[in-house]
């Protein structure tokens, strides 16, 4: 191959696409086991790769050169191949720089908490030196010399934690690798896991007042970098930021929420048309999965069970990317459900008036007129709150859908 990515596995790379935004080359996954590394390397039939998981370390034996910049950080993520010279070097390095700063982190005399002990923290810890951090130290669940444990990591007066473990990354987006509530003192958080678009970490931290990036735009910007070694020249000055948008944008699914009868179906499937999109349901696929109608299953197992079935498909449909989701009327009930949608997605409240909402036989929450005014007095303050934004349903599904999708494509 002429340019690509070598790994253990890349089945949830986005590294491709990113490529294809930057750069006229052609751009490939290669996972390779580590049995099968060092014979890669050795071939070097390649012209230029990047490199991740878990081979950042174990790629320096075969080269020829290393960077000076990757030779202090002692990992490498981009191997150029000279006629047969392979030269390593560590563009990571960029990338965190720039992701540190989008996220509006100054580390400049502060106290730093970097998760895990791999290349990517080692990379972690030269950006903070770099930057003037006050203190920078790494912590391990297996408490390896030099860092200190997850325990300890919670007692430590840390401003800023940057996360370099793949714990809460694709498919595994519910687990966390340490809880936050403890760090009195955080700033914000930066994680350079970039699938899901927001971790479990970064809304945490979000939620308590604290900055949160995801690792999107790390990505990004390191590919930016790399490719500059491949072409061996400067990309245009709008290329980095034009890549960024393009991908976050195709990655970030749109999320419908609001009462039964707010158009959230409609709007949705003209969204999803406009957009080159797909429309999924969480009530319809909730029925699908119990072969039942809602009605049934509220007969059957009630609301607890129905709410079950609701959060078990919810968790599956935020998992996926570029879609347009519309929502089941309750769904916002449940933290979690709201939680999880935000991993990768944007959430907009269709807030139609309540006297302009119909009963429907086939909701058993808000089959009447008395019904349904309850339902919206109790979820109303629920859907103002988990609101990315709030569309006013006054006109038709098209000016509705017309207005999500100028305000999404800006």
């Amino acid at each position: 191959m002429d340019y690509g990515l070598i790994g253990e596995r890349l089945s949830h790379s986005f590294s491709p696409e990113i490529h294809r935004r930057l750069a006229d080359y052609d751009y490939r996954l290669k996972e390779l086991r580590p049995d099968q590394l060092p014979e890669f390397l050795i071939r070097r039939d390649f012209r230029g790769i990047n490199v991740t998981i878990p081979y950042k370390q174990a790629v320096i034996p075969y080269l020829d050169e290393i960077d000076p910049k990757a030779q202090a950080i002692g990992a490498v993520n981009t191997i150029i191949n000279r006629k047969g010279w392979l030269t390593g070097y560590n563009t990571d390095f960029d990338g965190m720089a720039a992701l540190l700063a989008r996220a509006g982190l100054d580390l400049a005399g502060k106290s730093v908490l970097i998760l895990g002990t791999g290349g990517t923290s080692m990379t972690a810890m030269a950006v903070a030196k770099a930057l003037g951090a006050g203190s920078a130290v790494r912590a391990s669940r297996t408490c390896r010399e030099g860092c200190v444990s997850y325990e300890e990591a919670q007692t430590l007066p840390a401003q800023i934690v940057i996360n370099t473990t793949p714990v809460g990354m694709f498919p595994q987006p519910e687990e966390q690798p340490m809880d936050l509530s403890r760090l009195g003192w955080l700033e914000g958080v930066a994680d350079v896991i970039y699938n899901p678009l927001r971790t479990r970490l970064v809304l945490q931290a979000r939620d308590n007042g604290a900055h949160g990036q995801g690792g999107l735009y790390m990505l990004v910007a390191q590919a930016a970098a790399a490719a500059q070694h491949f072409l061996g020249e400067e990309l245009p000055q709008d290329a980095l930021r034009q890549a960024y948008q393009a991908i976050h944008g195709e990655k970030q699914n749109i999320v419908l929420t609001g009462m039964p009868g707010s158009g959230k179906s409609t709007v949705g499937r003209i969204l999803a048309q406009a957009l080159g999109r797909e429309l999924v349901d969480s009530d319809t696929e909730v029925v699908r999965l119990a072969r039942k109608s809602i009605p049934e299953l509220f007969a059957q197992r009630g609301e607890d069970g129905f709410r079950e079935l609701e959060s078990q498909v919810i968790a599956q449909l935020s998992q996926r990317t570029g879609v347009v989701i519309a929502t089941g009327g309750g769904a916002v009930l449940r933290t979690e459900n709201i939680r999880r949608l935000r991993q990768n997605g944007r959430l907009y409240f269709l807030d139609r008036p309540l006297e302009d909402l119909v009963p429907t036989s086939d909701r058993p929450l808000s089959r009447d007129k008395d019904a349904l005014s309850q339902r919206y007095k109790e979820r109303y303050p629920r859907y103002l709150n988990c609101a990315d934004r709030v569309i006013p349903v006054a006109g038709g599904p098209e000016s509705v859908a017309a207005a999500i999708r100028e305000e999404f494509l800006l």
